[in-house]
């Protein structure tokens, strides 16, 4: 199920930021911050709030572990319709 956007407004900052983070992790290759200072981190933490307000990105809560996740639009839509 996907979380519309207003309703992550409604968030906790500290929340919506740790689900950020959790995803910008997630794309690093070693899955480590080391190399990426706070500037960078803050850069790259608000294009994913941005690509968030767009729709590029979405959260998606998945009833089955309960977990909630930040994925890429395509990804979703590829799931799908395979």
């Amino acid at each position: 199920m996907l979380v519309p956007y207003e309703a992550l407004l409604s968030l906790p900052q500290e929340t919506l930021q740790a689900m950020i983070k959790e995803y910008l992790l997630s794309q690093l290759e070693d899955g480590s911050f080391s190399d990426v200072d706070e500037q960078q981190l803050a850069h790259a933490t608000e294009r994913c709030k941005h690509a968030l307000k767009k729709g590029e990105l979405v959260v998606e809560y998945s009833e089955d572990d309960e977990s909630i996740a930040i994925r890429q639009r395509e990804h979703i839509s590829a799931r799908v319709n395979n």
